[in-house]
């Protein structure tokens, strides 16, 4: 790569701030909240007609029988592929289209793109269609560019990362869309903050802990036996054992931020009683059944077996010592955490982009929570995976989400970076 062509390709990004910007907007207004996964179908054309007006060959991959699923609600992705020239390496972005639920506390509309103080506010402008116009806006200048490119580029997007990938990623790892020999490196645009290479995250283990009692008319609890005091009893368990013991533990992975670098547990929901009632008064009686969700986040120096047994360990010991205990334990969700080479072909390119942009080293990170990288790695066995995009971490499903437009430009410029020098095999 010449310095002319260089500084021609940043020019022609920064020429094109305001379309990105616009850009950004127009994928915030598809209101593509997930669940239950609304605006899909159309948030996915108008990403695929944009790229097919620029000579993309566009496909749309429906998830059929995958959750959620169905008529109303379809679960369409949009992989669209540039081919160039000659042979080489095929560079792939993707972002996912799906957004979570607004919440309280919003100061503007969250679906309307509003621009202020050099920031586009939305739900979904951090996490991630700022990512997804900045790569869009990449791959685009890199094509006008006149350049002669060897290989291809891969702009996709996705649905229902925000519940796991399976109607998104997975779907298309398990049928080969991101596997060698069709691709061969993949950044993801999530918003790791614009001089950081994201290259693997944390494992995760949902599970539901339900414990069971015996109904009873509430003025005589004597009578019966209370499910929420048994959960009580295991989240006693939990703080005074389990909590304390993976305080102890330490990740060697550079997780952000700092922490997340030991193990954590979330207690997501806990539901006992009546929990039918919608209005008035609940009925007198003793709860015989209580559910917890919690949310489990371990290390890669952890096993998934390990994890589940000092659980199951805790719940083993109070049916063994607890009068009347009982319960049930059943998997949700599970991940294993995963980790890039840092010295791999799209993180050494990406860094040294992020040094030539913003003159300054990149911080190699993992985040703390999942996402797609781990069907990439698991199910489609490519392991050259990063995240890289602009957007603040701490921002993400947060009221008044926000992403910085110079840190736009900024990641556009380093993608467009990155992938010519992959393109061009520098690996």
């Amino acid at each position: 790569m010449t310095q002319e062509f260089t500084d021609q390709l940043l020019k022609r990004i920064e020429a094109r701030a305001e379309e990105m910007v616009e850009l950004t907007r127009e994928l915030i207004r598809y209101p593509t909240v997930n669940p239950p996964g609304e605006a899909y179908e159309p948030c996915a054309r108008f990403i695929g007609e944009r790229l097919k007006a620029r000579g993309f060959d566009v496909q749309y991959v429906r998830a059929t029988g995958t959750p959620g699923d169905n008529d109303r609600l379809p679960r369409i992705n949009v992989i669209a592929r540039w081919q160039g020239a000659t042979a080489g390496p095929c560079v792939h972005f993707n972002s996912h289209i799906d957004v979570v639920k607004t919440g309280e506390g919003w100061t503007v509309d969250p679906f309307s793109g509003v621009v202020r103080d050099g920031r586009v506010y939305g739900r979904g402008a951090c996490d991630m269609k700022g990512g997804m116009a900045a790569s869009i806006i990449a791959v685009e200048s890199l094509i006008e560019s006149g350049a002669p490119i060897p290989g291809a580029l891969e702009i996709s997007g996705t649905v229902d990362e925000e519940s796991g990938g399976y109607g998104g990623v997975h779907y298309l790892a398990e049928r080969g869309w991101f596997s060698k020999p069709r691709v061969d490196h993949v950044i993801i645009p999530e918003p790791l903050n614009v001089d950081r290479v994201c290259i693997g995250h944390r494992g995760v283990w949902w599970a539901e802990i339900q414990t069971h009692g015996r109904i009873a008319h509430g003025s005589m609890p004597f009578l019966g036996d209370c499910a929420v005091r048994h959960m009580h009893a295991v989240v006693e368990r939990f703080e005074r054992e389990l909590f304390p013991a993976m305080a102890q533990r330490h990740t060697a992975m550079p997780v952000v931020p700092d922490g997340a670098r030991q193990s954590t547990l979330n207690i997501n929901s806990f539901h006992g009683g009546a929990e039918e009632q919608t209005e008035g008064f609940p009925s007198a009686c003793v709860p015989d059944s209580c559910r917890m969700i919690i949310d489990r986040r371990f290390l890669i120096e952890e096993t998934l077996d390990q994890v589940k047994g000092e659980v199951r360990d805790v719940l083993e010991s109070l049916l063994r010592q607890r009068p009347g205990f009982r319960y049930d334990m059943r998997d949700l969700f599970e991940v294993l955490p995963t980790m890039a080479d840092p010295n791999g072909p799209v993180a050494r390119n990406t860094a040294a982009a992020i040094r030539q942009i913003l003159g300054r080293e990149a911080q190699f990170v993992c985040s703390p929570g999942t996402y797609d990288q781990k069907h990439i790695d698991r199910i489609g066995k490519l392991k050259d995976c990063i995240a890289y995009g602009p957007g603040i971490l701490d921002l993400a499903h947060q009221p008044d989400e926000y992403v910085v437009i110079e840190d736009l430009i900024a990641s556009s410029k380093v993608m467009a970076l990155s992938a010519w020098s992959l393109l061009n095999g520098r690996t």
